[in-house]
């Protein structure tokens, strides 16, 4: 047997097992996926870290046009240090967060639900406006996290609720 055969054959033989599960992918055609593109519009964002964790959410699940799903949201967030000095400076501080989700269909009832929770670091060595900024980037990075994880999860659930 060649060695392009042997290949051939070794990713037939990998695919089976895939193949005899039933496995569709989820955006795939009659995946369970298949039609979410555009079809979820979250609540307004009401602050920054809404706005960020909205524009995560389109940015995945593309923007609503005829939007036959609402997402509702409820975001917290806290700052804890995490590594304090000697002198009793803090120079590292963990940034946590949770988000509360629902997704209703046209009539209003909820079709899953759940909450998701993550957490981002930032160091505090340097200036000021460095602090501020790298404060504000682990925010952005943490509504980028949850939204992720809600979007995941999403479409895990959507064969039992998308149709």
């Amino acid at each position: 047997m060649s060695s392009s055969d042997r290949r051939t054959f070794l990713t037939l033989l990998a695919a089976l097992p895939a193949a005899a599960c039933g496995f569709t992918p989820a955006y795939g055609p009659g995946g369970p996926a298949a039609g979410l593109q555009g079809q979820v519009r979250a609540d307004d964002p009401s602050d920054k870290a809404g706005f960020d964790f909205v524009g995560r959410i389109e940015e995945r699940l593309g923007p609503p046009q005829g939007a036959k799903y609402r997402l509702s949201y409820r975001i917290e967030t806290s700052t804890k240090g995490i590594a304090i000095t000697p002198e009793n400076v803090t120079t590292r501080y963990n940034v946590d967060g949770s988000v509360a989700y629902a997704l209703h269909d046209a009539s209003g009832k909820v079709v899953t639900e759940g909450k998701v929770s993550s957490f981002t670091s930032y160091s505090a060595t340097g200036s000021t406006v460095a602090t501020l900024a790298v404060q504000a980037d682990a925010e952005t990075r943490l509504m980028r996290i949850l939204a992720d994880d809600i979007v995941t999860r999403l479409i895990g659930s959507a064969g039992a609720w998308n149709k």
